[in-house]
């Protein structure tokens, strides 16, 4: 019976752990996330490098990829000037798959100006997160077309 009970505390606390280890996991990806948003902001490129993967691409709603070095240099450049760039109050969703990969949806509003011209508008995207022997990266980010107004 002792043996039982053992194995029984056991299998519990490695459950607990894994738990434990799995909202850090989405605490970690989540606030990394937002960073990486306040980043894009501020067209802080040296934040946006240390937190996008080497691979990385973003696919925006009319099928246009970006990679890492067309975003890095677009912040650079300042191609765009943001009011806002935020995810929207409590839309921010992190879903863990297995060990190493964490998906972030939120919805998003935008508001600046690109090449002289205002916009404003809102979005939601998905961003894919893989672990790597350096911590969390970013690799993958896909973005809805503009909602429509009564959407937003």
């Amino acid at each position: 019976m002792t043996k039982v009970f053992a194995v029984a505390i056991a299998a519990i606390l490695v459950g607990a752990t894994a738990m434990a280890s799995s909202e850090d996991d989405r605490q970690a990806v989540a606030a990394l996330d937002t960073e990486y948003q306040a980043a894009v902001k501020a067209n802080d490129a040296s934040a946006m490098a240390r937190i996008l993967h080497d691979d990385m691409i973003l696919v925006v709603g009319k099928g246009t990829v970006y990679t890492r070095e067309d975003l890095l240099q677009g912040a650079r450049n300042k191609d765009v000037i943001y009011e806002r760039q935020d995810e929207i109050g409590s839309t921010q969703a992190v879903r863990l798959f297995g060990d190493d990969t964490a998906v972030v949806t939120a919805l998003l509003w935008i508001k600046g100006t690109s090449g002289g011209q205002a916009f404003e508008r809102k979005l939601w995207f998905s961003d894919t997160y893989v672990r790597t022997p350096g911590g969390w990266k970013y690799a993958f980010g896909q973005a809805s077309i503009t909602l429509p107004t009564e959407a937003q």
